[in-house]
């Protein structure tokens, strides 16, 4: 489903990708009751169940996001995008999610107007990175750096928290062991404790009312950005 972009009835328009996610679901839940936006869009692959006055829900096929142009006419867009290389299949399928369609979203904001693109990446992102997955983020990183928007915020979390629709059974056992250990990663290493995803939902929403340019976020400061104190 497409449908032309209307200005907002009041406040700002919001895109958001990835909503089904760990991040994207808090993070609807917050733009959905901000009082900022007066327009929250979310595109997926399958509808959004359930009604918000606010909430417009778009069916898209993300290998042909062109055809979709129409619906990054907005003031923001948040991209939760991301899966993994168990869930995805192949290496080639991580890359055309957590780059090609995440580099194409930016690419059609850009195109359509938007003035802040947020993103989330992951903690260790490089594209010099000897480690495939680490490689991919940062290219992605490195690509939607290149497109002109007025805010461009990447956050890089660490293990995410919190309850997903689909188990991911080495992301539990991570979690498990990881999570009585973060008080011991101090220094350069805090920015590996595991995070929770209304953390990076709500900084996010928060990043998104800042002035300036935007910039990189890393792990460790997240939970502060979240409580206001970042």
């Amino acid at each position: 489903m497409t449908a032309a972009a209307d200005p907002a009835p009041a406040g700002r328009s919001a895109l958001l990708l990835g909503a089904t996610g760990l991040v994207g679901g808090q993070l609807l839940e917050l733009l959905l009751a901000s009082p900022v936006y007066g327009r929250v869009r979310v595109i997926g692959r399958r509808r959004q169940p359930g009604k918000h006055p606010k909430l417009e829900s778009h069916v898209v096929d993300f290998d042909h996001l062109e055809r979709h142009a129409a619906l990054f006419r907005v003031d923001d867009v948040f991209c939760c995008l991301g899966t993994t290389i168990a869930r995805a299949g192949s290496q080639e399928a991580f890359r055309a999610v957590d780059h090609g369609y995440v580099v194409e979203a930016a690419r059609l904001a850009s195109e359509a107007g938007a003035e802040q693109f947020l993103v989330v990446s992951a903690v260790g992102a490089d594209a010099g990175s000897r480690v495939f997955y680490n490689r991919v983020k940062g290219e992605m990183e490195a690509a939607v750096k290149r497109l002109p928007f007025r805010a461009l915020w990447i956050l890089r979390p660490a293990l995410l928290l919190g309850e997903r629709e689909e188990f991911r059974l080495g992301e539990r056992i991570a979690a498990y062991a990881l999570r009585p250990l973060a008080p011991l990663f101090v220094g350069r290493w805090r920015r590996y404790r595991p995070v929770h995803a209304r953390d990076v939902a709500a900084a996010m929403l928060r990043l998104a009312g800042e002035e300036g340019t935007g910039g990189v976020v890393e792990s460790e400061r997240i939970p502060e950005i979240a409580a206001g104190r970042g």
